[in-house]
């Protein structure tokens, strides 16, 4: 196994009033060429947004875009006709494939919104735009994973065009979880969300995150109360 700790006060910053954000890979203004992307892992911002302010209509294609809201709500608007509203517990998913126009903006006018959004490279190039979102029972990822995006048409997760799997948990202090890799050749880029956990033998705090590669399994000891966002890619 092969391991890089990436530490939470390590990644880009931009704090632009309304939009705070930190960058795990270079984007925007932010550029470390150590840190481009992990395999197809091409983004992934740890985003707040001020009250009724947000994203203004932009453009996209050829990326899979998933975004992840861990506090508040997010709305969603696009050229392809769909408009609707992000929580907390969902898990949104914008296939840009040939391009697509969309807007988010927090709808609350007091409270911010909190998010993750990721970018992962598609396995097939010019797709025909997609948009799905989904509602997640958050009690189902305790003390265990909860897949919520895979390459699988299920119904059970939101699928991407990419031979990926994100999975969530929410583990109790003192508790020990698994993760067995669904395709050997990839490999893992583990975001902790929150609290204190410990993985071959790296202790992370809230927002470290950990690359690993030339592994066919993890296991993640929660030393308290934590959550951890499991990403699985492929490396090239």
């Amino acid at each position: 196994m092969k391991t890089i700790i990436h530490k939470a006060d390590s990644r880009g910053s931009a704090n632009h009033g309304w939009l705070n954000a930190k960058h795990s890979f270079s984007f925007a203004n932010y550029h470390n060429p150590d840190k481009v992307h992990f395999g197809v892992l091409r983004v992934l911002n740890d985003d707040i947004v001020a009250p009724s302010m947000g994203f203004g209509m932009h453009p996209h294609d050829n990326m899979e875009i998933i975004t992840i809201p861990l506090k508040g709500a997010l709305k969603h608007r696009d050229n392809m006709g769909n408009e609707g509203v992000i929580n907390a517990g969902d898990v949104q998913v914008m296939s840009a494939g040939t391009g697509v126009m969309h807007s988010e903006f927090n709808p609350s006018a007091t409270d911010e919104v909190s998010l993750f959004q990721i970018w992962i490279f598609p396995n097939i190039k010019n797709a025909t735009p997609r948009y799905d979102q989904k509602s997640f029972n958050t009690a189902e990822r305790k003390n265990k994973f909860q897949l919520i995006v895979s390459p699988e048409k299920n119904g059970s997760n939101l699928w991407v065009n990419q031979n990926a799997f994100f999975s969530l948990a929410d583990l109790d202090a003192g508790s020990e979880l698994t993760y067995t890799l669904n395709t050997k050749t990839n490999g893992i880029y583990l975001m902790n969300i929150d609290g204190e956990i410990e993985l071959s033998g790296n202790t992370l705090i809230k927002r470290d995150a950990i690359a690993i590669t030339d592994a066919n399994e993890i296991t993640i000891k929660a030393k308290t109360s934590s959550s951890v966002l499991v990403m699985e890619v492929p490396m090239n």
